[in-house]
Formats: structure tokens, sequence, C-alpha cells
């Protein structure tokens, strides 16, 4: 299914909780002088403008990213995300919102290597156009990630962080994720994979989570930020989770400081909270 496009979303309150992540387990593949590879399997584009076109339509910015902002009091972790997406509005205005790509390249080194896949045409060609200058260390491919991450896996480098993120318009996106992770575990067991989901009323949402963690016994982290209660009549997304394998073991303290911080800022009502659980070896 191609009809999804992510700059309705860009910048809301799962790209806040995402990409917060994400920055947190580059930053720590960074720590050792050994380059890595990052895999997006769902590229989406870019950047994103966020005050024309499809992003400005619902303005779902406006209960992510805009709230983060301009607070003086965000923790590390936070801060440390907020800077990269001001690094794409130079002049201190919030008007782009950069994708999970474009947040990757600016955290890679020169021996560090992205491959990046995106299935929609549209912007597929928008991502090739963006990284021509990259050269080698950033390379698009307009093709299912799923089946592209088969062919990547294991890296040249042996170290390598995964963003596994479909739009799950689809429901047998669910399953993918599964068998993907299943069959990368065989490839690349020593991987640092993120799987994103959203938080809906339906069944395979719902179990995605306990699913997961029954991929491997231990070395997983699963957290969730709700922002608003579910709605009455059962559709829409009332927040977001993140499921790491192979977690940095830094990742569980960082998270605990945060999490009760987003759900401050971020949450809509009353029903905002989080929930963090993990098992480390």
């Amino acid at each position: 299914m191609l009809s999804y496009r992510h700059a309705f979303h860009a910048g809301n309150h799962a790209d806040v909780l995402k990409h917060m992540v994400l920055v947190q387990l580059l930053r720590y593949m960074a720590k050792k002088d050994k380059p890595f590879t990052y895999v997006d399997t769902h590229a989406g584009a870019a950047l994103y403008a966020l005050r024309e076109g499809y992003a400005a339509k619902n303005a779902e910015y406006e209960s992510g990213i805009a709230r983060l902002w301009e607070r003086k009091d965000c923790p590390l972790p936070v801060a440390d995300y907020v800077a990269q997406v001001k690094a794409c509005n130079p002049d201190g205005v919030l008007r782009y919102y950069p994708g999970s790509p474009q947040l990757a390249q600016q955290l890679l080194r020169a021996d560090d290597r992205a491959r990046v896949f995106e299935l929609h045409s549209s912007d597929s060609a928008i991502l090739q156009e963006h990284f021509h200058a990259q050269g080698r260390q950033v390379k698009v491919e307009a093709k299912d990630g799923f089946a592209g991450l088969k062919a990547v896996l294991p890296p040249p480098s042996r170290r390598g962080v995964v963003l596994i993120d479909p739009p799950y318009e689809d429901k047998q996106d669910y399953k993918k994720v599964l068998e993907a992770l299943r069959d990368a575990q065989t490839r690349f067991a020593t991987g640092v994979y993120a799987v994103w989901y959203p938080m809906l009323q339906r069944e395979d949402s719902i179990k995605l989570p306990e699913r997961l963690k029954r991929l491997q016994e231990k070395d997983w982290l699963h957290v969730s930020l709700t922002v608003q209660a579910a709605a009455e009549d059962g559709f829409g997304m009332h927040g977001s989770g993140m499921f790491v394998l192979n977690p940095p073991w830094t990742l569980p303290q960082e998270l605990q400081s945060v999490m009760p911080w987003l759900v401050a800022v971020l949450g809509q009502d009353s029903a905002a909270e989080y929930r963090l659980e993990y098992q480390l070896s």
C-alpha cells in the first residue's frame, strides 16, 4: 500500500519519541572507534516543511516538536534530539523537521554508512536527490525495506542500528515486522534493532509488544508514550511505542529520567502516561 505519506504527521508526538530514542542509539554506537552501519527500512522523506503542504494540513507538529522548541528544562537526551532538529532550522524558527535518515546522517562519522529504503516513488526520489551529494556514505534504494533488509545484513562493519517503522496501514505490516526481525537475528544477531509502532485500538497493535518480547528472552527494551485517552469511536492513534532488541545498557536509565517529563509536556489529557520495561543480560 503506497498511499501513506509521513509528511502529514511530521514532528508529532510519535516522531518525538521515535527520534529521541534513535538519536540515543546512534550516539551510543559512535562511542566506539569502529564504524557502524545505519539501516532505515521505511525512510519517508529526508526533510519536511512544516508550514506548508501536507504537514500544515493537520499541523500535528504543534503538539509534538513545537512544545519542546523553546523549553529550557529539557532532559539531556531530549535536548540532544531537539538540537539535531534545530540544526535543520539555523535561523531558530521551526520551519523544517528532519526525517530519520536526515537525523542519522547528521550523526554519522566519516567511516559510518547508511542504507536507506523507501518504496513510495515520490519520497524515494526526494531522498535520492537530497542525499546525492553524500556519495558512498548514504545509499538510497527505491524498494521495499523488508526485502532490502535481508540484502544488507550482516553489514561489512559488523556493527549496526536498524530502524523498522512501517506505516502499519496494511495489517500485514505487523506480521512482516516479526518475520523481518526473526530473519535478521539469524543474519546479524548482535545488531541493534529499533521497531516503532502506533498505539491503536487494534488487536495487532495491542499484541505487538508481547510478540516482540518472545523473539529473545533477554536484551530487549520497550517504551511507550500515551498522550491522550483512546477515542470512543475506536479510531486514531493515542500514543506510540519503541521496542529495541539489543539496546545499549545505558538506555533504560536515560529513559527513566526522560519519560515522566515527556508525559508532562506532551500529554493532552489525564490519560497521558508512559510505560518502560526491559530485560538485559
